[in-house]
């Protein structure tokens, strides 16, 4: 498919007022996505919330259907949540361990799953264990196959770690666990958008999504997939009266759908949104969209590693997006400050955020800058060009 890029970037009114790479944090949403958001919060002001619901339910719906598709599972299998970080905790925390139970994870596994690890391990004395990485810098899924035993109770891998352009191996990882009958739950909150997800053929059992980043959604939505075959297995840390009926005085029966994993009350705006966002991905060809996405990161990676004093930080055999760097006589928060004041937008990635690989890396913190399919070579070249000149 042939991507008419300046057609895509006229429908991004962000565009024309800033050079953003900092699409891993917050992609520009399209003009239609905000539309729906608009359209849905004015008709909620002239009608009231529960009537323009149920106005547009079949609109806010679609949701599900779309998931699916973006995912190639079923729309029972979908669960609408505020952001990925808690979409992933409903998966985690719904997941019942025991004192000697294994978690196998990565070396540059999220700050927030590290924690949740960790809590889990301090309440129930649970083993933590980072599988080793390979020369590539990602995990090393031979060493992961030695790994697994009987105790283990949970596979657990960031696809896109946040600090870097680093891709696991997440079909070889989803391979083994398949084969030693261990949940893997994939968090998929920075591929979801740039790499096409098929949860059948990486083999997660569980998976969690934003809609603010390379989907181009609103902020304040996410989704979470849970295999059908292990949802009986799982009770969500909490439960309200959309999660499950009430059915006598002393008892009640959970869903038998992923909206087991939802709350009543949620952003349907947002909702709506992000549904006209996976649909507005979905019709341009995800394969199409990686390779560009891919392409740019490349280039900059070239362009930024012949400029005096600057490191490219990115590790891994299939690198994306995301382009990580450090120069010299300059610190990232400065380089991100001086950027910013010139409409350029990027983000800071500190060892807090990934402090097993930057303590292993000897790294305080890294500029990340993220490319979309609607940033060009011009805006790359003029990136480049401003990097230069700090210091």
């Amino acid at each position: 498919m042939t991507l008419d890029i300046a057609k895509l970037r006229a429908e991004t009114p962000g565009c024309s007022h800033v050079l953003h790479f900092n699409n891993a944090g917050s992609a520009l949403p399209t003009a239609r996505s905000l539309k729906a958001v608009q359209d849905h919060l004015q008709l909620e002001a002239e009608i009231g919330g529960y009537e323009a619901h149920d106005k547009n339910d079949a609109a806010i719906e679609a949701f599900y259907d779309q998931t699916a598709a973006l995912l190639n599972c079923q729309p029972k299998e979908v669960a609408f949540i505020e952001n990925a970080t808690r979409a992933w905790d409903m998966a985690f925390y719904s997941l019942r361990f025991a004192a000697g139970d294994r978690i196998l994870t990565s070396v540059s596994e999220y700050v927030s799953n590290f924690i949740a690890f960790l809590q889990i391990a301090n309440k129930t004395g649970v083993k933590v264990e980072v599988v080793p990485d390979d020369s590539y810098g990602q995990m090393d899924v031979a060493a992961l196959a030695r790994m697994v035993d009987q105790r283990t109770k949970l596979i657990a891998v960031t696809h896109v770690p946040t600090q870097g352009g680093l891709v696991q191996p997440a079909a070889a990882i989803g391979k083994v666990a398949r084969q030693a009958g261990v949940p893997f739950l994939l968090d998929a909150c920075q591929a979801a958008g740039q790499i096409p997800l098929d949860v059948e053929a990486i083999g997660c059992d569980m998976l969690s999504g934003t809609g603010r980043k390379y989907l181009r959604g609103p902020r304040g939505t996410g989704f979470l997939y849970v295999r059908a075959g292990l949802l009986e297995q799982l009770e969500p840390p909490f439960l309200d009266l959309h999660a499950a009926d009430w059915l006598t005085p002393t008892s009640f029966k959970m869903r038998d759908d992923a909206r087991r994993f939802e709350n009543w009350e949620c952003y349907y705006a947002g909702k709506l949104g992000l549904a006209v966002a996976i649909e507005q991905y979905l019709a341009l060809d995800p394969q199409a969209l990686q390779a560009r996405i891919y392409a740019l990161a490349d280039s900059l990676r070239e362009r930024l590693s012949a400029i005096k004093g600057v490191v490219v930080r990115d590790l891994g055999a299939e690198r994306c997006g995301i382009v990580t760097f450090t120069k010299a006589g300059i610190t990232p928060l400065a380089m991100r400050d001086a950027l910013r004041a010139q409409a350029i937008n990027t983000s800071v990635s500190g060892i807090g955020s990934a402090r097993l690989d930057f303590g292993e890396r000897k790294i305080d913190s890294v500029l990340r800058s993220s490319v979309h399919y609607y940033n060009t070579e011009n805006e790359i070249e003029r990136f480049c060009a401003a990097v230069e000149k700090l210091g």
